[in-house]
């Protein structure tokens, strides 16, 4: 194997039109890791914000002057082309997804602990598979989170707030799989897609206030799109019932922090305001996956982007409304 490879990469923090395609040394797989080769990665909004190295707060993980992952992409199927030292459950050939450790998935090669990693079935392509990891995670993260499943009787009444984009598209098929009466709220345009994953009632929140619905409506929320009262989510969900806060989004340099410590203080005594902090779980992975083969869950696709344009494809994330994901596929031509 030639050492060098292509990468779309920007070693400074600043927008995604900044990202260059750049020449720049193959992994070497460490104890525990394999070599991929990129098949196919999808984007999500945390990639553009790890661009922009927002909020400040996580820039001591993340490089404090300079990110310390300057190519992006954080979910990628591919195929194992090289073995580390002492991994165990992966073969070289097999073709596996799995989420990166900060990122890579925009070169011809990354290099992931092999732990991370679940064997892909083969009637599914790599850019649906690709699409599972952190948005399919997160969306199943939240439900169990909100008990959605688990803990209501009967049937539950849960609201997905952001339904259209990834991991919205995902938490309405999720939820309408363990037995709920989803509503959804998206844009107009945006309806009739998310009505098709199963939910039975969608509207514009914008448009239709959430202060127009009757309080105790709900036994779950899930909170994609931010920017709601947290007085007014705690209004709508029945004694009992929880409201998850996905998004990551707050000010530009403590992030989410704030509006967390508030859901805290709002939470005291009944729990009913929970952030979510999502982490790789290779077994949610499994079973999404299961679902995907069996024709349950559909990944939602706005557009697939050949490796030449993952630039175009990190600056249409950025500009915001994707609908489901964006995947970038292929990984050029090698050097």
């Amino acid at each position: 194997m030639n050492r060098s490879m292509q990468a779309w990469s920007r070693e400074t923090y600043g927008a995604a039109d900044g990202v260059t395609l750049q020449s720049i040394p193959v992994p070497t797989p460490g104890r525990g890791e394999v070599l991929l080769r990129v098949r196919a990665t999808a984007l999500n909004a945390g990639d553009v914000r790890l661009l922009l190295g927002d909020p400040l707060l996580v820039r001591p993980v993340y490089g404090l002057t300079r990110p310390k992952h300057p190519v992006r992409g954080m979910e990628v199927a591919g195929t194992v082309v090289a073995l580390g030292p002492d991994v165990v459950g992966a073969e070289l050939g097999e073709d596996v997804v799995g989420e990166l450790v900060g990122g890579g998935g925009l070169g011809e090669y990354v290099s992931v602990p092999a732990s991370r990693l679940v064997p892909i079935p083969p009637d599914i392509a790599p850019e649906s598979a690709a699409c599972l990891p952190v948005a399919g995670g997160t969306a199943w993260q939240a439900l169990d989170l909100a008990g959605v499943g688990l803990a209501h009787a009967g049937t539950p009444r849960v609201l997905i707030i952001g339904a259209s984009g990834g991991v919205g598209t995902f938490a309405v098929q999720l939820a309408a799989l363990r037995g709920a009466e989803v509503w959804a709220t998206c844009r107009a345009r945006n309806a009739p897609l998310v009505e098709r994953l199963g939910a039975v009632r969608t509207f514009d929140h914008r448009e239709s206030p959430l202060a127009d619905l009757p309080a105790g409506r709900f036994d779950a929320i899930v909170d994609i799109a931010g920017g709601m009262p947290l007085r007014e989510l705690k209004r709508l969900v029945a004694p009992g019932g929880t409201v998850v806060l996905v998004t990551g989004d707050g000010g530009h340099v403590l992030g989410p922090i704030p509006r967390m410590l508030r859901a805290v203080f709002l939470s005291i005594g009944s729990r009913s305001i929970r952030p979510l902090a999502a982490t790789p779980r290779p077994e949610v992975l499994a079973k999404l996956l299961e679902l995907v083969a069996d024709g349950r869950v559909v990944p939602v696709v706005e557009q697939e982007y050949p490796f030449s344009e993952a630039a175009t494809a990190l600056s249409r994330i950025a500009a915001g409304h994707t609908v489901g994901k964006l995947v970038v596929t292929g990984s050029g031509s090698g050097s």
